[in-house]
């Protein structure tokens, strides 16, 4: 029983995708479930995809999720695999690339991308194999001396891998048990380019893992179709015995369940499908985030988790540590998950429930101090208690209680037309008497008051709380009328119903 340890290995192509951020998770629920470390790998090895900015990106992305690296690119403890990043791995490839030619289980391949295109044309699906290696100009068909000779004078080459046909290829696979392939369908990938003198994924992909003793490779199932290559290069390396099993996540679908989620969904979609804002550094375009359309992020990783994995009970909020401990891959569905953006939605109203109101205060406050209002904290505190019920997200929050801080200067038109009678104004100017005379203006004890002197008075309870209502707020809308004025105070309130019967009156 070795050590587990797992990596999350992106490439800093892009924005992180949160597809890659579910991936991220199960690796990190795996490893902290089971005693294990999380390592973070920048697979940087195809430099024309390079974008600036797009690994610190996904650094910022992690820890804002809190999922927290043990070893590699942004953990506090570097780790004893240094380096990190493949680009600065470059001798450690090149032992394993002689290693294989050695060996003969690979070769050398000359063919320009012309002599690849003009292959393609002349044979339909056309793959670089056992069937037509042969007819290309590689080792295989070179003399040695030729092949030294082309190396000597600068021409570019590539190193293939060597598969044999008709061979069975079995993969372990933790969630879709054993996964069989014909070795004839798979083509002599590219292991190294000597134009770089960097090797391609497979190749950096499989040493870094045997080198950094990965005991669970956790990724997204569009890499099944890799996973026979990888275990035949395990096999020419001669490490079988220390090959990690392999888990192959299901797909994140879009939301009508047609297709895989992709980059360009969310503003197709008009939701995000990143964790942070991401600026492209070419065109200027900014992509929305999770994080800046206003989510927390136990929400997202809460919403996340459940999409491809249950936890087998009616549970569905779960705090991180209750997701580290119940997660497992036997629980993780074969099928993909569709992407349903309502229901992350929902998760992030049911953490705003959950959450302090005075935390809730504190980042309205900012979205107030934008606005040019300074509150004081136990008042918006009080205020948040009053209205988060109907909020997803902090941002609504203005739209919920706005009339708090800034009296209304117009007001409903159809609720005036239905609610504002003859004797409405009368009425008003009654009340208004009736709460200058209260001293204890809590809302319990307002509330008190103001309907005994309704019932007295004959008047209709409807006709005149709607017109307080509309005066105080300026439409139907807001919490209990009396948790309204006991924040705004006696005056405020006063101020507003003579301010509303000469407007509306005249």
């Amino acid at each position: 029983m070795r050590k587990v340890r797992v990596r999350f290995a992106p490439s800093p192509t892009g924005p992180l995708h949160i597809g890659g951020v579910r991936t991220a998770l199960y690796n990190y629920f795996f490893a902290k479930k089971h005693g294990g470390d999380m390592l973070l790998r920048i697979e940087d090895t195809d430099a024309a995809r390079f974008v600036p900015g797009a690994e610190e990106y996904i650094v910022e992305s992690l820890n804002w999720l809190g999922i927290k690296i043990d070893e590699g690119v942004g953990a506090q403890s570097v780790g004893t695999f240094a380096p990190y990043h493949q680009s600065e791995r470059k001798a450690i490839y090149r032992k394993y690339i002689d290693q294989l030619l050695a060996a003969g289980l690979a070769y050398i391949a000359f063919d320009t991308p012309a002599d690849l295109e003009a292959k393609r044309l002349e044979i339909a699906n056309f793959q670089y194999d056992a069937t037509t290696r042969n007819l290309m100009t590689n080792s295989l068909t070179l003399s040695v001396d030729e092949v030294k000779t082309r190396i000597k004078s600068a021409e570019q080459y590539v190193v293939r891998i060597k598969i044999e046909p008709n061979l069975e290829i079995k993969v372990q696979d933790l969630i879709r048990g054993e996964v069989i392939f014909n070795s004839s369908v798979i083509d002599d990938k590219v292991l190294f380019k000597s134009s770089d003198e960097l090797p391609t994924y497979h190749l950096a992909n499989v040493v870094d893992d045997y080198l950094m003793e990965i005991s669970h490779v956790i990724r997204g199932e569009e890499w099944l179709p890799s996973a026979p290559l990888h275990v035949l290069l395990y096999r020419y390396l001669g490490w079988t015995e220390v090959m990690p099993e392999f888990a192959h996540l299901p797909l994140l679908l879009k939301p009508d369940g047609n297709g895989k989620l992709s980059k360009r969904d969310g503003d197709r979609l008009g939701f995000p499908v990143f964790p942070l804002n991401w600026k492209d550094p070419k065109t200027g375009e900014t992509s929305s985030g999770y994080r800046e359309a206003g989510y927390f992020p136990e929400a997202v990783v809460n919403f996340l988790s459940l999409l491809g994995w249950n936890s087998g009970t009616e549970q569905e909020i779960f705090s991180m540590q209750e997701l580290i401990d119940q997660f497992s891959l036997d629980r993780v569905s074969k099928s993909g998950a569709k992407f349903d953006y309502e229901k992350g939605k929902w998760f992030n109203h049911k953490y705003l429930q959950s959450k302090d109101n005075k935390e809730i205060a504190t980042i309205f406050q900012c979205l107030l101090g934008e606005k040019g209002i300074v509150e004081d904290t136990a008042k918006v505190t009080k205020i948040v208690s009053l209205v988060k019920e109907r909020a997803n997200f902090v941002t609504e929050l203005w739209g919920q209680s706005s009339f708090f801080f800034v009296a209304p200067k117009e007001y409903d038109a159809k609720t005036v037309q239905k609610r504002w009678k003859t004797e409405t104004p009368a009425q008003l100017m009654e009340l208004i008497d009736v709460l200058f005379a209260i001293d204890d203006f809590s809302a319990e004890n307002t509330e008190n008051i103001v309907k005994d002197w309704i019932e007295k008075k004959e008047y209709n309870l409807g006709d005149v709380m709607n017109a307080f209502r509309l005066s105080i707020v300026g439409e139907p809308i807001g919490p209990h009328m009396f948790d309204i004025i006991a924040v705004l105070g006696k005056l405020e309130t006063i101020e507003r119903i003579q301010r509303a019967v000469i407007n509306i009156n005249n």
